[in-house]
């Protein structure tokens, strides 16, 4: 289930509520004709703390069958709905309602749903008095307080193999045995190499296997075996949309503008095919979907400095809207499969007249080729990308002289200076526009963490906000533009599960040691062209404020074996190893 930090490790009171059953009006989805209604809630207030609370609520219908539900209930004090899961959890006042998804409405005579929420708080809440299932009131009383540490209290975590709201909570993460081995082969690799990564499928034969290498059921049936008895997530990256990446040269495919057709039904619906295969359907697969991509039609085209006609292109003929679109659709038809569409990172999309913007066109994605928001789990920033996971040696809020740091050249009046701040706002954005309550994002830590002998220790010099900002921040490179085999990155935050509010996981989606393209033209048959971003000399373009590249020298093709990176991903990395 999806809880804050704080909410898993605060210490607080269980009560529990039981329902009576009644009968009144037509349940919600069911003809007032043939509708006999009742029901009964449980209702937990799992952990409580002075400033919020989670709670668990189980709903069951003892009336006739129901193909969608909707619980009411009122708050007695001055709780605050912040995050929900299992349900889409909505609030007016006081007055709350939560409305089933798509996987979990049908309800048979006897059966029962069960979500939870997060809320902010005084410390003080109690379990409501009243609750309306599809208009019918549930009347019941409470009991509690109940022992947190009673081992005969119910398990609130889902059953396993069932579809929950935080695939990563509870799970173990698949292990990439190809990256494992190029990592442990690494003088001093070996203590990284169990690390789980993202497999990327980023051409049609990636599916079946590269010269002799494990295709997509290979990986899958590995997956099998270190799944051994529990829950394993497995993290693909969906990745090879036509005239992909339009304003990066290096990570251009193989597919043409045009070429959705294939984009369908050669890339699309065979990964869709073997995920659906039950043997898989116990692993819980996550999916990047097209990463650099949607974003390229709000910044890179029309009248802007950054605008190229290649983005242009795509976003006059929709393909990038339509390629997320079917892909959202077709693999979210397996119950196992939790989509998470790349949302660029806070260095691209965090100022004012991108925010906004990008959430509008992931709608529209979404809502293309057949998808909806319910095919969209969530949604990942800073894949492949450099940001810091958070800056804590000066705010967004903070002036020197008067002058506030949003001016500085580093922050360039963006509204965000780390992901995990542009994360959670943009994550509250997206809700705002019709994606559902529950989403939770995802942040790729795998090459931010910025240590080694340059991490500042503390802020900068307040002689002018530049000084300020650039002897205090974390994320060393040049330019925020910049985003090619940085010198000085360094591995970030280990993977894990529910580290902040509305964040489901840290991930290395991107995994460490993998070039992002070559620093000089490297002839190739996976359509990948020479960026001068990647290029060291290269003094840079519109979008890095036209600064050096900051890139590493001697670098292959993108996703090829880069060992100098590696080694400098390891000597940088934060936490050290």
């Amino acid at each position: 289930m999806r809880r804050s930090r704080m909410a898993l490790i605060a210490a607080g009171a269980l009560v529990a509520a039981a329902a009576g059953s009644a009968a009144a009006a037509a349940p919600f989805g069911v003809s007032a004709a043939a509708a006999a209604a009742g029901c009964t809630v449980d209702y937990k207030i799992q952990n409580q703390w002075n400033g919020g609370l989670t709670a668990a609520v189980s709903v069951t219908n003892t009336g006739d069958a129901v193909s969608s539900w909707q619980l009411e209930w009122s708050f007695g004090g001055s709780e605050t709905i912040s995050q929900g899961w299992n349900a889409t959890v909505t609030q007016s006042g006081k007055a709350v309602t939560a409305k089933s998804l798509s996987y979990n409405g049908a309800l048979a005579t006897g059966a029962s749903a069960s979500f939870g929420f997060n809320a902010s708080g005084n410390g003080n809440s109690t379990v409501p008095a009243t609750f309306k299932l599809n208009g019918v009131t549930c009347n019941g009383g409470t009991t509690g307080p109940t022992d947190p540490t009673d081992p005969t209290d119910p398990p609130t975590d889902p059953p396993a193999g069932s579809r929950v709201n935080n695939p990563y909570e509870g799970a173990k993460v698949y292990v990439n045995p190809e990256w494992s081995a190029k990592a442990a082969a690494e003088p001093g690799g070996s203590r990284v190499a169990n690390q789980p990564t993202g497999v990327w499928l980023d051409r049609i034969a990636a599916i079946e296997g590269v010269n002799g290498g494990m295709g997509l059921r290979d990986h899958l049936d590995e997956a099998l075996t270190q799944k051994g008895s529990g829950e394993l997530v497995v993290q693909l990256v969906i990745y090879n949309l036509p005239g992909r990446d339009c304003s990066a040269l290096a990570s251009n495919g193989e597919l043409g503008p045009t070429e959705i057709g294939r984009y369908k039904t050669e890339y699309i619906d065979p990964i869709a095919a073997i995920l659906a295969d039950s043997k898989y359907a116990g692993l819980r697969i996550v999916t990047t979907v097209e990463i650099d991509s949607l974003p390229n039609l709000v910044t890179n085209t029309g009248s802007r400095p950054t605008a190229t006609p290649a983005c242009d292109v795509m976003k006059a003929n929709g393909n990038y809207e339509k390629g997320v679109g079917y892909a959202l659709n077709k693999l979210g038809d397996a119950g196992n499969v939790y989509n998470y569409i790349d949302a660029g990172h806070h260095g691209w999309i965090g100022w004012d007249d991108n925010f906004g913007p990008s959430a509008e066109i992931f709608k529209v994605a979404a809502t293309s080729e057949g998808a909806t928001v319910n095919d969209v789990h969530g949604f990942i920033v800073n894949t492949a990308n450099y940001g810091a996971t958070k800056e804590t040696n000066f705010t967004i809020d903070d002036s020197v002289n008067g002058t506030s740091v949003r001016q500085s050249k580093w922050v360039d009046w963006n509204r965000y200076t780390d992901e995990q701040s542009f994360a959670q706002a943009f994550r509250t954005k997206l809700v705002s526009v019709g994606f559902n309550s529950d989403i939770g994002m995802l942040i790729d830590t795998s090459r931010n963490g910025w240590g080694g002998a340059n991490r500042p220790t503390g802020p900068g010099a307040k002689t002018t906000v530049d000084t300020y900002v650039d002897g205090g921040r974390y994320d060393r490179r040049i330019h925020l533009g910049n985003w090619c085999n940085q010198a000085g990155a360094g591995l970030g935050e280990r993977p894990k599960a529910a580290p902040a509010a509305g964040i489901d996981a840290y991930v290395w989606m991107k995994p460490p040691g993998e070039s992002d393209g070559s620093s000089k033209e490297i002839p190739n048959n996976e359509g990948k062209g020479f960026d001068r971003m990647c290029d060291p000399t290269y003094t840079g373009n519109a979008r890095n404020g036209n600064n050096l590249s900051g890139a590493l020298p001697d670098a292959p093709v993108s996703g090829q074996w880069f060992s100098a990176q590696f080694q400098e991903l390891m000597k940088n990395a934060y936490p050290a190893l």
